[in-house]
């Protein structure tokens, strides 16, 4: 199904593309679209993730340079039943994260030191395992390329008032055809992006509480992604606003008309969501036999678990009603740990 609704997707960004190009230069300016289009889409299915973790200054990061993040979220990837994905911080203080890549074996995770400095190793492991559920459901493919042709589709909008205006142009709908293209371009793209966004998001939620073991860790986690978002303005993001749907949490202040570009559903309805999955799962209440245990993917065996999320995972559970208030950095001064790749 995932393989279809990208064939589909990959389809309706060329045309879109071409129809641009057309606006813009006529019949000759829609072949050049169409070339260009065919190679964006198979540029875009084997670098797209490279590009996206490039304009967003990402660094690979492994256990010996942030060895607290990485073991999180080698605990949630064993719990999941996923390979282990590439595992990258970006240096901003915006609390955010997103997944990227073509299919589970070829999947990166990317998280901010914001989100290490504000969140607590419960809530960072609930946002680790919604990008790993995206990661799960295969959505980090048709994710990455909208965010890449949507960019391009964009771009091409702007470019429209330096060349389709020319009056040697083969554009048939003149100076119209042009303001038309800059127009509806990004509109057109964002449309797109959302009709692929807004169900995946609670999906994503769902299967990440499940993977993390709490649905109010990932509740309370998006609470405070919203706020820090809302507060702290995220440069890369804003320049490169088609890649805003990756995020957990719409990273665009609204500054600009890049704010059409958020997709994201409702984050009071999400945490609401996660609140009634929490009731049904009876945490916070109830027996103990009905409350979820903690994902401990080495119980079966005689080993301890070494991460901070696991050591965390087994202390008691507070209520649901006065929910415990983790420390604001409980990663210390630098979150990726002593050894970390800005020390």
């Amino acid at each position: 199904m995932n393989t279809l609704r990208t064939a589909m997707l990959l389809a309706a960004m060329t045309a879109l593309f071409m129809g641009v190009g057309y606006l813009i230069g006529g019949s000759g300016g829609m072949v050049i679209a169409l070339l260009i289009a065919a190679g964006m889409n198979l540029f875009s299915y084997w670098n797209a993730d490279k590009m996206v973790l490039s304009m967003h200054r990402a660094v690979e990061v492994d256990e010996r340079n942030a060895p607290e993040y990485y073991a999180i979220v080698q605990s949630l990837a064993r719990q999941a039943g996923l390979p282990m994905p590439k595992t990258y911080l970006i240096d901003n203080p915006q609390p955010n994260a997103f997944a990227t890549g073509r299919n589970p074996q070829n999947a990166a995770v990317a998280a901010t030191t914001g989100l290490l400095q504000q969140l607590s190793p419960e809530e960072v492991a609930a946002v680790m395992a919604h990008e790993l559920a995206h990661v799960q459901h295969r959505d980090t493919l048709t994710m990455t390329i909208v965010a890449t042709l949507a960019g391009a589709i964009s771009m091409l909008g702007n470019f429209a008032f330096f060349f389709g205006g020319n009056r040697d142009s083969n554009n048939p709908f003149g100076f119209v055809g042009v303001l038309v293209a800059m127009i509806v371009a990004p509109f057109a793209a964002m449309i797109v992006q959302m009709a692929i966004s807004r169900t995946r998001e609670y999906e994503a939620d769902r299967r990440g509480a499940e993977i993390a073991g709490n649905p109010l860790w990932l509740a309370s986690a998006l609470d405070k992604i919203a706020c820090g978002a809302e507060r702290i303005r995220n440069p890369d993001a804003e320049r490169n606003p088609a890649t805003a749907h990756l995020f957990i949490i719409n990273p665009l202040s609204g500054e600009r008309m890049d704010s059409l570009f958020s997709t994201h559903p409702n984050t009071d309805n999400r945490i609401a969501a996660l609140q009634a999955m929490a009731r049904d799962m009876a945490v916070g209440g109830g027996s103990a036999q009905s409350r979820p245990q903690a994902p401990m993917p080495d119980q079966a065996g005689d080993q301890q678990p070494s991460g901070p999320w696991e050591q965390a995972a087994q202390q008691p559970e507070q209520p649901a009603a006065q929910p415990a208030r983790p420390k604001s950095n409980p990663w210390g001064r630098n979150p990726t740990g002593p050894k970390g790749p800005w020390s």
